[in-house]
């Protein structure tokens, strides 16, 4: 079966609906999601009623669970807590009873899935080889998908060595077969790799591979609707720059 992953949305409709439409053209028969739904964009509505129409799997992010009550605010930088406050404040009923519902992990498919790592579902950014060596000491797949840090990369280790990692761009692949794997799908709603453009990854659980894909979208209206909303203005800069 071919997947589509993605992560941290981050209420940005303009990069979700752009890459719900990248899928639809591919070969990939579901979507999976590892969550923040919600966090920084104007649009939590909606981005989740898209997640929740299009997504056979769909995790709980740390905004997501900030918004719900389920994590202080206090662990959140100011801009977040401010973002996660106004979305509190103005999602629908239906939309926080969704969010409710999800968890930061599933390892009931072939792949693990968890929001921010194996060792710590909502928290850990994994970075570095290092981080990488213990949560695959962790998991239980040969494969894990995590979302969380905004990076597109990935880690691996294969037998008797220890782990390595890289940043990965549009159009890069990998074969997965005989080797331990962490992968990060990269961020639709806010990159921060240094790549604007809305991120996804594409993973063939047939032929064991994995495919990191790139898209342009509408970042001006997304940082308009980000303004209009009167969240910090900070949030709308960032997304031109994909930090």
């Amino acid at each position: 079966m071919q997947v589509a992953i993605v992560s941290d949305i981050h209420g940005n409709l303009q990069a979700f609906d752009t890459v719900l439409e990248a899928i639809a053209e591919s070969l990939c028969q579901e979507v999976w999601c590892l969550g923040d739904l919600v966090g920084y964009g104007a649009d939590p509505d909606a981005c989740v009623q898209r997640a929740a129409a299009h997504c056979a799997v769909s995790l709980a992010g740390n905004h997501d669970l900030g918004v719900t009550g389920d994590l202080p605010l206090e662990d959140f930088s100011a801009g977040a807590r401010l973002a996660a406050e106004w979305t509190r404040a103005t999602i629908r009923p239906e939309t926080m009873k969704y969010l409710r519902s999800l968890e930061p992990l599933t390892e009931s498919e072939p792949v693990g899935l968890y929001h921010a790592s194996p060792r710590d579902p909502v928290w850990e950014y994994v970075l570095s080889p290092l981080q990488a060596e213990l949560c695959l000491d962790a998991q239980s797949r040969q494969v894990c998908v995590i979302g969380h840090s905004h990076v597109a990369l990935s880690f691996s280790r294969t037998a008797g060595a220890s782990a390595t990692g890289e940043t990965r761009k549009d159009g890069d692949e990998l074969d997965l077969a005989g080797s331990e794997w962490l992968l990060n799908p990269g961020s639709v709603g806010q990159p921060r790799d240094g790549d604007r453009r809305a991120a996804w990854l594409e993973l063939d659980m047939d032929a064991w591979t994995a495919s990191y894909h790139r898209v342009e979208y509408d970042i001006e209206g997304a940082a308009a609707a980000i303004r209009q909303a009167h969240l910090p203005e900070s949030l709308a800069e960032r997304l031109q720059f994909g930090q």
